[in-house]
């Protein structure tokens, strides 16, 4: 049953996207449901509302400052003000330096940074004049560590964690809460369990891949902090995970 509330996920996959989505849909919030293919979103909205929620689906490319501002805009219109926001798009690609070519560094970038700030700002702009709101990123451990091979990724998710952290101080002031998440370690997903081959079911069974569903806890647990004790950073990881 909604709670007349309304998030919005962008870049809601089939794993920590769509995690999210149903956390906050079993948490009262009508959920908008957004990614390039707007197709491709019917199963999550079929397993929101098989479980009692309620979800639409958006077709928007987050690197298109038309189409996010036509986002927000039909949201606030047609669907209620949002008070959630999670930008959760990926971009992880592996290129050594020498094979990187201008236009694979540029597109991670527009994925990672400049994705997170145009959906950044279009919630900063309806959420200040009502004082309150919520807005989550989702960052990786190429956010705080670059890798060999992983120069665009890095260079993205880092200008991802300066935006999230600019906007915090800024926006913290006008009542809004603005977080950065640290996902550090293979989440699990059908990807990572063909990367992994024979290991996979050994890591699953130790608890030693990230599960979306508890991803998902957390970023409701964050939207549910009390001003008073807010976190802005949050890194999660597996237990066995190197750091």
């Amino acid at each position: 049953m909604s709670n007349g509330q309304t998030a919005l996920v962008v870049g809601a996959g089939d794993a920590t996207g769509g995690a999210i989505a149903r956390r906050f849909a079993k948490g009262g919030f009508t959920v908008c449901v957004s990614r390039r293919n707007g197709d491709k979103l019917a199963p999550l909205v079929q397993a929101i509302e098989a479980e009692g929620g309620t979800a639409r689906a958006f077709g928007s490319d987050a690197r298109r400052e038309d189409q996010v501002q036509d986002l927000f805009a039909t949201i606030e219109r047609e669907v209620g003000p949002l008070g959630v926001v999670v930008f959760n798009v990926g971009g992880n690609v592996r290129f050594p330096i020498r094979e990187t070519t201008a236009r694979v560094y540029t597109k991670v970038w527009e994925m990672c940074a400049l994705g997170g700030f145009l959906v950044g700002r279009e919630a900063a702009r309806v959420m200040v004049p009502r004082k309150s709101g919520t807005i989550l990123f989702t960052g990786a451990t190429a956010s705080v560590r670059g890798g060999a091979g992983y120069a665009a990724f890095a260079g993205g998710k880092h200008a991802l964690r300066a935006l999230a952290q600019s906007m915090a101080r800024e926006l913290g002031p006008e009542g809004i809460h603005v977080a950065h998440t640290i996902i550090d370690g293979g989440i699990d997903t059908a990807f990572i369990q063909q990367m992994r081959g024979d290991s996979y079911a050994d890591a699953k069974a130790r608890d030693g891949i990230l599960d979306p569903e508890a991803i998902a806890e957390s970023y409701w647990q964050l939207h549910r902090q009390p001003r008073s004790a807010w976190t802005h950073e949050l890194d999660l990881r597996p237990w066995i995970e190197k750091w």
